[in-house]
């Protein structure tokens, strides 16, 4: 897999803005009934990022599977990642600003991005904490990194 950089999140700020408007168009159109959401490090100042645009497509969960149907029929499964009747994941690697996209069910397990942003934006030690693990993780194995950062996620939420 390789391993982790990262960039600045002033670097890539408006690149990520400018794409997250033009997919939030087309998954308004395809999903008018979601709740479209830029989360991940583009969508938080302060913080390094790997430069790639995350956005989560929040849906009831009664609409999950029509949503999750109609998603893969645009975009490619990130066969790399879970899969379950409350969460799909769908990627674009190919892009100037590399694309994943987080479909979750409203209320479900996954359903958690959006309020990992606003937990981060809001609190100038945590922001902190998750930009230092960035910072120790630059140049080293993504995989692991991935582990740490999963950690730090499940810690956040869990607190609150």
């Amino acid at each position: 897999m390789g391993n982790v950089r990262f960039h600045s999140h002033e670097q890539v700020r408006e690149r990520a803005e400018e794409a997250f408007r033009g997919h939030h168009a087309r998954l308004s159109a395809l999903l008018p009934y979601a709740d479209i959401q830029h989360v991940g490090s583009t969508a938080t100042p302060g913080v390094r990022t790997k430069g790639d645009l995350d956005i989560q497509v929040r849906v009831p969960p009664e609409r999950f599977a029509e949503a999750e149907a109609v998603l893969a029929g645009h975009y490619a499964r990130n066969e790399a990642s879970d899969r379950t009747s409350e969460f799909s994941s769908f990627q674009d690697e190919t892009l100037e600003v590399p694309l994943g996209i987080q479909l979750t069910a409203m209320g479900g397990s996954r359903d958690f991005f959006s309020r990992a942003r606003d937990l981060l934006r809001a609190d100038a030690r945590l922001l902190a904490e998750y930009d230092a693990l960035k910072a120790r993780w630059e140049g080293r194995p993504m995989d692991e990194y991935r582990e740490e950062k999963a950690a730090f996620f499940e810690k956040l939420l869990g607190s609150v």
